[in-house]
Order: C-alpha cells, then sequence, then structure tokens
C-alpha cells in the first residue's frame, strides 16, 4: 500500500507543473480560480435554447429543448460547433453531440491557452472526453483547438454561469476510450450509474469541485479524490479539509496525506464556515476514517488572534470550494491523529503521527 501510494505521489511531483501551470503561480492567483458561486447558484437569466439561438446555434438550440442540458443548475461551458460545422457528420445525433460539447464548469479562453497539451476535460456525456490542445506558439493570441477544431470565436457568450466558443471545423462523435489515455493532465472520472437523481446530483458537483480544485493548485486534492471517487460519490454531501500543492511538497508528507484522506473528510455533513463557528470545543465530528474522529480543540467565533482548531490544526481558508453538497476548507498542515483520554486538561493528551498545526 505504502509503495503504491508512494509511486502515486512520484508521478504527480513529475509532472505537477506540466499538468498544472497554476500550480507555480502565486497563491492569490490559484485563489482567484477558485472563486466559487454562490451556495446556491443563481440560473442563467436566460434558457440555454435562447442564448444558443440568438448566437446563431441553431441547431444545438433546438437540441437543447430537449435535452437534459437543459436542467443542469451548475455553471457551464459549450464549444458550440456552427451549423455548417455540423453538417459534416450527417449521421450525428445533434442532442449527443451537444452533451459531448459541453463540459462543467467556466472555462474561459485565457484559461485554455494555460492548459498543458493535450488536456482531456470529461463531458457531460459520460466517459467521453475532449482533448485541449494550445498552439505551442509562445504569443498571446496562440490558438486553441478541441479535438482537433479551432476555436474561431472565443468566449463569445459569459454571463457568469455559461460560457460559449464558437468552433468551426469537421466534428463526429467522441470515442468510448476518449479517457483512456490516463496522465497527470486528465479531468476524467469513473463512471457509475447513478441509482437516483440525487445521487446524480451529487457526482455532478463531485466533478465540478475536483475540477476547480486540480485548476487552483490542488491537484493533489483532486487526483486522490478521483481515486476514492466510488466512495464519494455514494455521500448525500461532505466537509473536506485540503492541503495545496506547495504545502504538501514543502513539507513532503504527500503519501501520509494521500494514504488518509479519508481522516479529512467527513461524510454527509456539509459544515461550512458559519457551521464550523459554531461547533463547542472538544464536539467530535464522524470522518470516513472508521478509526479515526476530528475534534474541535479550539472553537472558532474568537477572532483572528485565537483562530479556530481542530485536532490543534488551524482552518486557513474557509469556504474555498463549494455548491451545495461539497464544501472544502484549506489546510497548511495535515490533521495528527489524537487520543483523548481526559479532555479536562491539556496534558492528557497524547499526539501521534504529526506535529502541532501552526
Amino acid at each position: 500500500m505504502v509503495s503504491t501510494v508512494n509511486l502515486f505521489i512520484l508521478l504527480i511531483s513529475i509532472f505537477i507543473c506540466t499538468a498544472n501551470p497554476m500550480f507555480c503561480s502565486t497563491s492569490e492567483s490559484r485563489r482567484h480560480l477558485l472563486q466559487t458561486p454562490s451556495l446556491s447558484p443563481s440560473p442563467s437569466p436566460l434558457p440555454l435554447a435562447v442564448i444558443l439561438s440568438n448566437l446563431g446555434f441553431t441547431d444545438l438550440a433546438d437540441a437543447s429543448l430537449n435535452s437534459s442540458i437543459s436542467t443542469i443548475n451548475f455553471p457551464l461551458t459549450i464549444f458550440a460547433p456552427t451549423d455548417s460545422s455540423l453538417l459534416t457528420c450527417p449521421s450525428c445525433s445533434i442532442p449527443l453531440l451537444l452533451q459531448e460539447h459541453s463540459v462543467l464548469g467556466l472555462y474561459s479562453f485565457h484559461f485554455l491557452r494555460s492548459l498543458a497539451f493535450g488536456t482531456k476535460i470529461e463531458t457531460l456525456a459520460p466517459t467521453r472526453c475532449l482533448t485541449i490542445t494550445p498552439s505551442r506558439s509562445g504569443n498571446s493570441s496562440k490558438e486553441v483547438f478541441v479535438n482537433g477544431v479551432e476555436i474561431t470565436k472565443p468566449d463569445i457568450y459569459n454571463n457568469g454561469f455559461f460560457i460559449v466558443h464558437g468552433i468551426q471545423g469537421y466534428v463526429s462523435h467522441l470515442s468510448s476510450i476518449s479517457c483512456r489515455i490516463e496522465s497527470m493532465t486528465t479531468l476524467s472520472f469513473p463512471f457509475l450509474s447513478p441509482p437516483t437523481a440525487a445521487f446524480a446530483a451529487t457526482r455532478l458537483m463531485l466533478k465540478d469541485v475536483m475540477g476547480r480544485l486540480r485548476t487552483g493548485g490542488y491537484t493533489l486534492v483532486a487526483l486522490a479524490m478521483r481515486v476514492k471517487y466510488p466512495e464519494l460519490a455514494d455521500l448525500k454531501s461532505m466537509t473536506v479539509f485540503a492541503m495545496d500543492d506547495l504545502s504538501i511538497f514543502g513539507i513532503g508528507i504527500g503519501h501520509e496525506y494521500v494514504a488518509n484522506l479519508g481522516f479529512h473528510i467527513v461524510p454527509n455533513r456539509l459544515l461550512m464556515a458559519s457551521e464550523l463557528a459554531e461547533l463547542a470545543p472538544n464536539t467530535e465530528l464522524m470522518t470516513m476514517d472508521k478509526e479515526g474522529k476530528l475534534v474541535v480543540t479550539t472553537a472558532g467565533g474568537n477572532g483572528p488572534l485565537v483562530p479556530m482548531r481542530i485536532n490543534y490544526v488551524n482552518v486557513k481558508n474557509y469556504d474555498l470550494v463549494y455548491n451545495r453538497r461539497i464544501v472544502v476548507h484549506g489546510l497548511s498542515t495535515p490533521f495528527p491523529r489524537i487520543h483523548l483520554h481526559d479532555r479536562s486538561a491539556d496534558v492528557s493528551i497524547r499526539i501521534s503521527d504529526g506535529s502541532l498545526g501552526q
């Protein structure tokens, strides 16, 4: 187990800057990428069909009317083929093409140009991925291709909920193996047939959160969550305590954090910053690690000079990423395991597997 985890960390450490250019950026810029819509995101004021129709994508607009894509209440980026491009594939299903050219999250043209060559992003069509290939020129006007088709009209629509890029060229349905080439640049996830609409929503929100973590400097956490995706997908909600890539590799505890990711996830509870601040000292929080619990060692709400601590670790960034079912808070060090024999005195608390968080 340890050797497998170590190999996992080694591969990530080799490719981290290639796969995620934002890893080498400032913490402020990574924080900007992680900006999250409100807990109950306001839907677009215009239906998707109207937006596509107004932009001249008549066939896609018609296809969206009877597609499940019109009911998705999450930020979405659409790589929209022109009507003339759709004519290059007369046997194609336009509703399916729409799903195959739509991805969760907001991908501006500026951000697409910063992605590593060959980055894969899973689409709304299960197990189907688009491959993003920015041109290798170093100038600011370099082109971006989506599955070999050039984005000819970047950012033609962006209302903060939908982004639409126009593409023109030959189109076809994505291959069933389009996500199979595993690399550090993939944004694909295992597909599990959802038993209910509620679980389907959780899985969509998981993909949304993992995508934003990856592009915001939390690549290791996103990939570790992807490994645990089958377990996480069945939860009704969750609270995740995450370390950014710089912190993980800076103190050299990557293998420990990945192996103990379950100890940093509170299942079936959505604890936003306001809820965390209300927790009393010695409150226990169940985790996905059956042998470990988190304990509030210093209550919140006492100002910046007395920050909240869980297992003696300061919660550095609250509500880093969140949606209706998942919230992620930032840490600078992993949670140590503590054994409480008598909570009335600090001397009776024995700390193991780590040092006190700063």
